[in-house]
């Protein structure tokens, strides 16, 4: 069997074990790998993550474990690998930044080096540093092979060969300075936006506020920009959004509705709003925790032009039948591993190391 296989299937024993823990419900399986070892554990690391950050709700954390368990999937991952050269041999020690704004975020720039055959040094943000660790723990039991090639580090990055990292614009810049003579992906604030076109219907709505309202809006593969034809009647789009009018009864979130739709009173904007979500006219694409902003257009192919031109601003599109690469209601938050942050394919760079 290839290294390159045996780490395969090391994620593979991953993804069963991370299967066993879903929103429906979270039941051990005794064919699981080192289960009695790692399954009490991890549910504790997972009640952790939530005290450390109350943006990690159970629910959201039970989600992204049930995408990555879908993710680890044999299939997926020769998929995934089958149109790269990956090396054998390769082993270099790659950095990884990582962002915190949603549970495992930085997992695939971690399970990419890795599978390429690289060691990672991983650097994590406080926010989200409980679940990363122990899984790490568990690939290294389940495969003696990944001993010493993962390591986590709080202090000032050194010995490595290349660099991933993840941040806002204004960390990039210092990024871009720091890591310069390196090679290196850098990645910057990105949002999602959808395209309406006025023939969607409510179930359309409903699939699309989960890519507004999961993980709050925090993820850039969030939706928080709306392009809709001018004259839009928003009726059918906030009773697609009612579906998570729950959502109020988090406190955080609650506590950055009032305070936004406070900001925008005060500054007479024009705003409207459900009691849980507002939606502003406004040209830019990131928008404030528990509001969207919008922009109308009048011809398609120019709305199409300006996608286009601000491509570096957006990572997914969403809408129906309207652009090549658009994605589907209610599928930003269901990310393939070929479906890379910012386009940028991770290991055809590691594998050029």
């Amino acid at each position: 069997m290839s290294s390159i296989q045996n780490r395969i299937n090391t994620f593979t024993e991953l993804g069963k074990f991370l299967n066993q823990f879903s929103r429906e419900e979270t039941r051990k399986d005794s064919e699981v790998l080192n289960n009695d070892l790692f399954f009490d554990g991890f549910k504790h690391q997972m009640k952790l993550a939530q005290e450390n950050n109350t943006w990690f709700t159970k629910d959201n954390i039970l989600f992204s474990l049930e995408n990555w368990s879908e993710a680890l999937q044999k299939e997926n991952l020769n998929r995934w690998i089958s149109e790269e050269s990956l090396h054998e041999h390769s082993n270099r020690t790659v950095a990884v930044v990582m962002a915190g704004n949603i549970p495992l975020v930085g997992f695939h720039d971690f399970l990419s080096v890795l599978v390429s055959g690289h060691s990672v040094l991983v650097k994590q943000s406080s926010n989200d540093k409980h679940l990363l660790p122990f899984i790490a723990k568990y690939l290294e039991y389940a495969n003696e092979s990944f001993k010493g090639k993962i390591s986590f580090t709080e202090e000032k990055l050194e010995g490595y060969d290349a660099v991933i990292a993840t941040g806002s614009n204004n960390t990039a810049r210092y990024f871009e300075y720091y890591f310069k003579d390196k090679p290196s992906i850098i990645r910057k604030n990105r949002n999602s936006v959808a395209v309406i076109q006025g023939n969607e219907n409510e179930s359309d709505f409903e699939m699309l506020s989960d890519d507004v309202f999961r993980y709050f809006g925090l993820g850039c593969r969030s939706v928080s920009k709306l392009f809709v034809p001018r004259g839009f009647d928003f009726d059918p789009f906030f009773k697609g959004m009612y579906k998570q009018h729950e959502i109020i009864h988090n406190q955080k979130y609650a506590n950055n509705y009032d305070y936004n739709k406070a900001v925008y009173l005060m500054s007479e904007f024009d705003i409207l709003e459900n009691g849980f979500l507002m939606i502003k006219e406004d040209e830019s694409y990131a928008s404030p925790i528990a509001s969207i902003f919008y922009e109308y257009y009048d011809d398609p192919v120019d709305l199409k032009i300006k996608l286009h031109q601000d491509a570096d601003h957006i990572q997914c599109i969403v809408a129906n039948n309207f652009l090549e690469n658009e994605v589907k209601f209610g599928q930003t938050q269901h990310p393939k591993l070929w479906d890379y942050a910012d386009g940028i394919n991770t290991l055809s760079f590691l594998s050029t190391i």
